[in-house]
């Protein structure tokens, strides 16, 4: 038999109150946090995966953190790579608030639910968390609805991931962490130096026109003429292959200005590499030791083999 047509799991007016308790205890037990959707730059079609992505937008939702005992996963572990810390959380967020506050504004392809690899900030503890997994169905269809999603993330890995969001506390992570490179360099009017998050451009050649292209991270002005900036996030256009910032007198660099007046010229005049042994081969890492094994291996190591599996006695 059928079930009563006259009694319904389904009333819209109880749904929406069912919901509306659900925001509010979000908003009373719950913290506040950010939501950043992740943009794929480049992706790898064969193994589908990002080869670079950036995070240019964050948005405020309140959020509830299921673990009341503490972060979960395997903990903290020191390995032969060093500390590694592998926490993991349960977020609950608003279905409704979610549609409200990020789904609508994510440009002309509005995104209908959260997506795994996006990221959530938590100021309370000052960390990021990437989404892993997203379940959609529990409570399991309390009276015919599906108010929250829980959020399964881990502990955020960063991978010179490009930050613009405008927010100055989330944004320093790239300051922080990123991988940089140390350059000097010469103006070509006198004080008008590179300024911080501008994209310092150097055309390499132009038949073929190729550049090379990074974001400009700290700034260091030593006299009115000359500075130090650390650049990541380094790009090469016209080839395929990896290309670095050269050294040169007739090769001069350009920082775009955001306001659309002229850019900044200059001439870079020394670009930092392992062979410097120097604490601007790596200025986010103080206690990284890659040059002190850099250099102790060139000693005994040889690089100059090119077929190191052959016959030596062969040429090519």
């Amino acid at each position: 038999m059928a079930r009563s047509v006259y009694f319904s799991q389904a009333v819209k007016s109880e749904q929406n109150l069912y919901e509306d308790l659900v925001i509010e205890s979000l908003r009373i037990f719950g913290q506040d946090m950010y939501y950043l959707p992740r943009t794929i730059v480049s992706k790898d079609d064969l193994l589908g995966e990002d080869r670079a992505s950036k995070f240019d937008d964050s948005y405020m939702i309140e959020g509830y953190i299921e673990n009341t005992e503490g972060f979960e996963g395997t903990g903290d572990l020191y390995s032969k790579f060093g500390l590694e810390i592998r926490d993991e959380a349960t977020f609950i967020i608003s279905k409704r608030q979610w549609e409200k506050l990020i789904g609508l504004y994510e440009g002309d392809n509005p995104k209908d639910r959260p997506l795994e690899g996006d990221l959530l900030f938590l100021p309370m503890t000052n960390k990021f968390f990437e989404i892993m997994f997203v379940e959609h169905e529990q409570p399991f269809y309390q009276l015919s609805n599906l108010p929250v999603y829980k959020l399964q993330c881990s502990l955020f890995e960063y991978n010179d991931e490009d930050f613009e969001t405008g927010d100055v506390g989330i944004d320093s992570v790239q300051a922080n962490y990123s991988y940089q490179t140390t350059i000097e360099y010469t103006c070509a009017v006198q004080n008008d130096h590179p300024v911080v998050g501008e994209i310092l451009t150097q055309q390499l050649s132009s038949s073929p026109a190729i550049s090379v292209f990074g974001e400009v991270q700290t700034l260091d002005i030593l006299s009115s003429t000359t500075g130090r900036i650390g650049v990541s996030n380094i790009g090469v256009s016209g080839i395929a292959e990896a290309r670095d910032f050269i050294a040169s007198s007739t090769l001069t660099a350009s920082a775009a200005q955001e306001n659309g007046e002229a850019a900044h010229i200059v001439t870079i005049t020394k670009v930092y590499d392992i062979g410097d042994n120097s604490s601007f081969v790596d200025p986010t890492d103080e206690n990284a030791d890659n040059v002190s094994f850099e250099v102790d291996a060139d000693g005994f190591l040889d690089f100059t083999e090119n077929n190191p599996f052959g016959d030596p006695s062969d040429n090519y």
